[in-house]
């Protein structure tokens, strides 16, 4: 079994099938500015991924390739619109697929991989996994506002209007003779 120390950058392209075959277990980093699609969805571009990936047959006999990509990402709270480090994990379960028929034979806890024959870029892999798993909505775990600026002070008073179908309400709800 092949392994990389965790100290290395993880490489960015591999063959996944042979991988797979082999047993390879790939460990290491990437510099999130190596990913543009999650640069674009942060707020700054720093820090580093940590990725671990184990490359195997499955019990069902597949390709698949497992595994973690954790980062501190900044993001924008929606607080009070400041940035704010949020942890991302992303756990990996891909079967490694030729196509869209392939993906519908894999067992329902992987998802599917498609990969060409040969080489592949790992980073676009790991980039999808990771913006599948940012947060719907960051906010800073203090509070970070005045809570009194959630609120006007005064509750608001609600004016009942006339409602135009109120005269077939009124038809609907009377007897017919």
């Amino acid at each position: 079994m092949f392994k990389t120390p965790s100290n290395k950058v993880l490489p960015r392209q591999g063959d996944p099938r042979k991988f797979a075959q082999h047993g390879v277990v790939l460990e290491g980093y990437i510099a999130a500015s190596d990913l543009p699609r999650v640069t674009e969805a942060t707020e700054n571009s720093g820090g580093e991924i940590q990725v671990k990936l184990e490359f195997k047959i499955s019990e069902e006999k597949k390709k698949v390739v497992v595994g973690t990509a954790n980062a501190e990402l900044s993001l924008i709270c929606q607080r009070c619109l400041e940035p704010v480090t949020v942890p991302v994990q992303s756990n990996i379960s891909l079967g490694i697929v030729w196509d869209e028929e392939g993906a519908n034979k894999l067992p329902p806890h992987f998802e599917p991989w498609i990969a060409g024959e040969g080489i592949a870029d790992l980073y676009d892999m790991i980039e999808e996994e990771l913006l599948l798993s940012l947060p719907a909505v960051a906010y800073h775990e203090e509070p970070c506002i005045d809570s009194k600026l959630y609120s006007s002070g005064k509750p608001v008073e609600v004016k009942r209007e006339k409602n135009p179908f109120q005269v077939l309400e009124q038809l609907k709800s009377s007897p017919k003779s």
